[in-house]
């Protein structure tokens, strides 16, 4: 019998994937949550600072697209929970380990299936959301153009958010093996932190840039905070929250029966 080869197994491993992932009827309603949400939000911040008097300087124009996507972060990570976790409850999980036993592959090929779909969903999100919101603020003479420095990076980093979210989900799903208690994780390390943007400064600052929703902020706002880490050092604080979650996750799974 010929052993398929190592491309051969990727390939149809990741085909099983995305045959589950897009055959459970709660991914498009996730998905669908995730793209309204945060375009009508940013359209309604929009209003508000385009219409509320200024007594000082002019707010960051990329603000309200940036903050309109936190709205659509529950509803990823509960996707990239979802993907693990409704495996466990109803005990596929075990025929998905039989078939394919090298358990960090799965890991790897769920995180592929889900990465690709939210970080596409998250740029389409970004450019909408930029699109309404900078229509709405050139009425009022405060808009910027896509051209404009700093702007691409800026919106095309906002999208990486709802990608970054989904697979800390889907980390936190293979920890706990259950849904409840994977998605209440993934939104307490998400949201938890960022309550140190209500401490006094210094501290806000010195705490808040390790966070995963101000480090987002920091890479997709036309005026980064001078309290927080540069944009690049940001950036990679955005990625070492799933990176070191799903380093954790590979080593779990591996040592836990299903």
């Amino acid at each position: 019998m010929t052993v398929p080869s190592l491309a051969t197994r990727a390939r149809d491993l990741l085909a099983s994937e995305w045959t589950k992932f897009r055959s459970v009827r709660s991914t498009y309603w996730a998905l669908l949550v995730a793209v309204v949400t945060p375009v009508a939000v940013s359209t309604v911040v929009a209003f508000a600072f385009a219409t509320t008097p200024k007594s000082g300087p002019s707010p960051d124009p990329l603000l309200p697209g940036v903050i309109s996507l936190e709205y659509a972060v529950i509803a990823v990570s509960t996707l990239g929970v979802l993907m693990f976790t409704g495996e466990y409850s109803t005990g596929l999980i075990r025929v998905t380990f039989t078939a394919a036993p090298r358990r960090r592959a799965v890991l790897a090929a769920k995180a592929t299936v889900l990465a690709a779909v939210t970080l596409v969903a998250g740029e389409v999100v970004a450019f909408a959301s930029f699109g309404l919101v900078q229509a709405i603020l050139a009425g009022h003479h405060e808009g910027v153009s896509l051209s404009h420095p700093g702007v691409p990076g800026a919106v095309l980093c906002a999208g990486l958010l709802l990608c970054v979210c989904a697979l800390l989900g889907l980390a936190l799903g293979a920890v706990t093996r259950h849904t409840a208690g994977g998605i209440a994780a993934t939104i307490a390390v998400i949201a938890v932190p960022a309550i140190a943007g209500l401490l006094p400064s210094p501290w806000s600052g010195r705490i808040g840039r390790f966070t995963l929703l101000e480090a987002a902020q920091q890479v997709s706002t036309l005026h980064p905070s001078a309290s927080l880490f540069a944009p690049a050092w940001s950036l990679l604080v955005v990625l070492a929250w799933p990176a070191a979650a799903l380093a954790a996750a590979a080593v779990l799974i591996t040592r836990r029966d299903p």
